[in-house]
């Protein structure tokens, strides 16, 4: 598919957007690296208190060259409502000092910064180079982040002791002398497979050396200054949770109704899920219908080098599929790069493309140590989650609608909430379409429902301090039963699980409930359309919308 739309004539308020995601890559080079666009990609931004209060003052100035900007078109009206709730958040997350305890498993400085080096340019000399700067960089990041910590500790804003203990065993592993930053040098080569210069060599590999130190003194900081120093109480409490929640969904909802209602999708995919094990064998209960599908040979990957080849493989085949029938899917889309993550943490993530699709979008899996084999039935949503129609069509449509959307509405805009939700709505889709009329598939599908169903109940129970499904109250112990009862996984993958709901709150409910928004904004504009509604058009005037919180989503398609 081509596109040969006309080109949109920037607007003020498109200044102001593309001013935004100017002030963001100047504070923190890394959103350079991420997104594909020019910038400091040697270095890091200031992580200490200073760098809080200056993007926190950047957010308030743009905040009022926004609302003093007219929009002149819906286009610039969705930019002008999306981006003045994104500064809002900005600011008031930094007055309740949330960054003051921005310290979790899954998705902190603590991992962002080494995160980041999995994106870098590595074809020329020059890429290495920005490689190699960005290593020496980081301890001077990991430091301000350190200073963040502590003046979280004279505050009274600290971080859970949980996620300090955890945090700090991934730092360890993070420092460990032949880890991930010697294992980066150690393979460092030019695009073809060339070697680097002796002296540019000689620098990644001092630079890998001062960054695992670095590592190695920041979980010793967290082990040994800050674990003593943080909350003995997992629970943000209602008050930062609204504010979390919204960050996550760019909507308000009533938390205590959302909290009901996961519980009763729990109980939906639970009886779903039960049907079809009944057809996978008469009788058999869910985890006997599992048991017979891990014994089934043909739905049995062995090694990772097969693993790639199947995401790869069933990745374009649902490309193929979904191109001109309930998507146009333009050409730079059809890339999407199926991959093994360097580190072994576990999960399955996406990474967009860059502005310009030169780095395609990828999907990554991060295998952890020992796990050899994979059950397609499992995972063949996961693809389609990751993938098309999931997470790679919708925000490389955004990208590639360039003519129309300014750089922050296609890179930067866009919470989890619409991502997340859109994704679960994809994997609902495919099995609506006929694409997992396979039982196992199927029952696959229903698994990860179900594990997005139970964390909104777990996450919101634990962080309000609800009474949980069985009356009492949410521990740990009973937050790891809970799951352990409601999903397929083995008790390490549960373990990090739990511990990510109980440190990141608010993200993980933001994949069932976006999904639940956008089934409601395609329903009701089915009913209103009748017969002339046509589930392509809808797909592509709301994916042309790019990244909007779930709020503005609804607005842009309804009213």
């Amino acid at each position: 598919m081509s596109d040969n739309r006309p080109v949109r004539q920037p607007s003020a308020v498109d200044r102001v957007a593309e001013d935004w995601v100017t002030t963001l890559v100047d504070l923190d080079p890394t959103v350079a690296t991420y997104i594909g666009a020019p910038g400091r990609t040697d270095g890091y931004g200031d992580t200490s208190p200073a760098g809080a209060d200056a993007l926190a003052d950047a957010a308030r100035a743009a905040r009022r060259t926004l609302d003093a900007t007219d929009a002149v078109d819906a286009v610039d009206r969705v930019t002008k409502t999306d981006l003045g709730a994104e500064l809002d958040l900005v600011v008031e997350s930094h007055d309740r000092r949330l960054h003051l305890r921005d310290l979790n498993v899954i998705q902190s400085p603590a991992q962002e910064l080494r995160d980041v080096l999995d994106l870098m340019p590595t074809a020329t000399t020059d890429d290495w180079q920005d490689v190699a700067g960005r290593l020496h960089a980081l301890p001077e990041a990991l430091e301000g982040h350190r200073e963040t910590l502590l003046q979280g500790t004279r505050e009274q804003v600290t971080p859970a002791r949980r996620q300090v203990a955890l945090v700090a065993e991934q730092a360890a592993r993070n420092g460990a002398e032949d880890g991930f930053f010697r294992q980066l040098v150690d393979g460092a080569t030019l695009e073809g497979g060339g070697p680097l210069p002796e002296s540019l060599r000689s620098e990644l590999a001092r630079g890998a050396e001062v960054a695992a130190a670095a590592y190695r003194s920041f979980g010793g900081f967290l082990e040994h200054e800050l674990l003593p120093l943080a909350t003995p109480v997992d629970a943000v409490g209602r008050e930062d949770y609204e504010l979390h929640s919204r960050r996550f969904l760019g909507a308000v909802v009533d938390l205590d109704e959302t909290y009901e209602w996961g519980i009763e999708e729990l109980a939906r995919m639970r009886e779903e899920q039960e049907r079809i094990a009944d057809r996978i064998e008469p009788g058999a209960s869910v985890a006997r219908a599992i048991e017979v599908l891990d014994a089934d040979p043909a739905r049995i990957l062995h090694g990772t080098d097969a693993l790639q080849r199947w995401m790869q493989e069933t990745s374009d085949a649902s490309i193929r599929a979904m191109d001109g029938t309930y998507f146009d899917i333009a050409d730079p889309i059809k890339r999407l790069e199926c991959r093994i993550a360097p580190t072994q943490e576990g999960g399955i993530y996406y990474t967009g493309p860059s502005d310009d699709f030169s780095r395609a979008g990828r999907m990554w899996w991060s295998v952890p140590q020992g796990v050899t084999e994979f059950g397609t039935w499992r995972e063949k949503t996961t693809v389609y989650h990751e993938g098309v129609p999931g997470h790679h069509l919708q925000i490389s449509q955004a990208v590639h609608n360039r003519g129309e959307l300014n750089t922050w509405r296609r890179q930067l805009a866009g919470p989890s909430g619409h991502v997340e939700g859109w994704a679960l709505y994809a994997e609902r889709l495919m099995e609506q379409l006929g694409f997992l009329d396979d039982d196992g598939d199927r029952l696959g599908m229903l698994d990860g429902q179900r594990m997005r169903a139970a964390r909104v109940v777990l996450d919101i129970g634990v962080h309000l301090q609800k009474t949980n499904p069985d009356g009492g109250g949410w521990t740990w112990e009973y937050a790891l039963d809970f799951m352990g009862q409601n999903v397929n996984m083995a008790p390490e993958f549960v373990q990090f699980e739990v511990a990510r709901y109980f440190g990141w709150p608010g993200q993980a409910p933001s994949y069932k409930v976006g999904q639940r928004v956008w089934e409601s904004i395609r329903d009701e504009l089915a009913a209103r359309e009748g017969a002339a509604f046509d589930l392509k058009a809808f797909h592509h005037r709301a994916l042309a919308l790019g990244g909007v919180g779930l709020d503005t989503l609804r607005s842009a398609l309804l009213d």
